[in-house]
């Protein structure tokens, strides 16, 4: 998994992200004050990434379009050629290679013309998502069969637009989070429509979004208000997005009945939860199966990893023991609970910019020397086994 957006930020045509903007302004929003402006420079290095895929042996390859790099302002009106032939050529080297592209359209990183137009609190980011989408569908779908149109849209909208700890750093606690979800599911629906009515039919490819998954246990599981705390968290966190989408095109009960309480006891003339008109629920709810419960859905993990500290050990021994117990458990589900698993991304190819923890959290498989500008690639010892697990499918059993 690749993240392009922090890197080479203004070379050839780049428009500024809101993460630019976000980064440049300092005050200790980011550890140390770091910017992703070069990171791990895979704008000017993607032959040295690839690579590193092909040591990996990876049958599959996630990345993230940049918006701004493809549409400075973010939206049509302007094309940066340069943004489309770099994609171009990351997308064939992967096919060329026997690697399937994994793209996903919109990853935290906002063109900031649009953060100054009102961003995802303002409806009209709807339309224009739409027709950047469509943009990438057109340019790229004859070749990429696997679309994700929103990045953990869960993580955002609470850091990005309610407590203002990521970038565009609003605070509008209790009702920008709600307000920027709300339009992101709307944005999302219709992406997935216009693919699904001017594309599918021929590019035959699919559609989804990547949710930040957490699953609390009760602490006491004989506790009938722990087990209550567990299932309100699981209904705000991922049930807030995913029961639109995969079930009946609207929010939990759960969340719309509490919101709706707390808004009337803070003064509030109306719920700080928006709501959705029988028109967009429908809307909503044809964007995947048409089932009445989540139906053990094809499930892709999109990103799952384990950072070490600056610096990092390149024996990192103990992160590859975590690794081979995650793959245990997911060797389980698949073989044991038929567990309809059918794609695992770790995060990530490369150490990297990682948000407001800047360059001291290291997720990469390879260590990069951020110091040296030809930023080389180092594969850790995790890399080493993860790739021995592609090679045999599996996990080694002990002789």
């Amino acid at each position: 998994v690749v993240f392009d957006s922090d890197r080479g930020w203004d070379a050839d045509g780049r428009g500024p992200c809101v993460w630019d903007t976000f980064t440049h302004q300092g005050g200790e929003r980011v550890f140390k004050n770091q910017t992703g402006d070069v990171a791990c420079g895979s704008y000017t290095l993607w032959e040295e990434d690839l690579k590193c895929i092909k040591q990996l042996g990876l049958t599959h390859y996630r990345f993230s379009i940049s918006w701004s790099r493809l549409l400075p302002d973010g939206t049509t009106g302007f094309i940066n050629q340069k943004g489309v032939d770099y994609y171009n050529k990351i997308i064939d080297d992967l096919l060329t290679n026997g690697v399937t592209p994994v793209v996903t359209l919109y990853h935290f990183d906002l063109p900031q013309a649009l953060e100054d137009q009102g961003g995802w609190l303002s409806e009209a980011i709807i339309e224009v998502f739409d027709k950047y989408a469509q943009f990438c569908f057109s340019t790229f779908g004859n070749r990429v069969r696997q679309w994700i149109t929103i990045n953990e849209p869960n993580v955002l909208c609470a850091m990005g637009y309610d407590l203002g700890f990521f970038a565009p750093g609003v605070s509008q606690i209790g009702t920008g989070g709600y307000q920027a979800a709300h339009n992101m599911i709307k944005a999302h629906a219709r992406a997935w429509h216009s693919y699904d009515s001017l594309f599918r039919e021929k590019q035959k490819g699919m559609v989804s979004l990547s949710l930040f998954c957490i699953w609390p246990q009760p602490e006491n599981p004989n506790s009938v208000l722990d087990q209550k705390a567990a299932e309100r968290a699981i209904n705000f966190q991922f049930d807030f997005f995913a029961k639109p989408i995969f079930i009946d095109g609207d929010y939990p009960e759960l969340v719309k009945s509490q919101i709706a309480s707390m808004s009337e006891k803070q003064g509030y003339p109306s719920s700080r939860l928006s709501k959705f008109t029988e028109e967009e629920k429908k809307m909503i709810k044809g964007t995947e199966n048409k089932e009445d419960t989540y139906n053990n859905p094809v499930i892709y993990i999109t990103e799952n990893g384990f950072p070490q500290d600056d610096p990092p050990s390149i024996d990192d021994t103990q992160r590859w023991e975590c690794f081979r117990q995650t793959f245990e458990e997911l060797f389980k589900a698949i073989h044991v609970d038929k567990v309809n698993l059918q794609l695992y991304c770790a995060w990530s190819l490369l150490d990297n910019f990682e948000w407001n923890d800047g360059y001291s959290k290291r997720f990469g498989l390879f260590h990069v020397d951020f110091e040296d500008p030809a930023k080389p690639r180092v594969p850790y010892t995790s890399a080493k086994e993860y790739a021995k697990i592609i090679r045999n499918n599996g996990l080694e059993r002990p002789q």
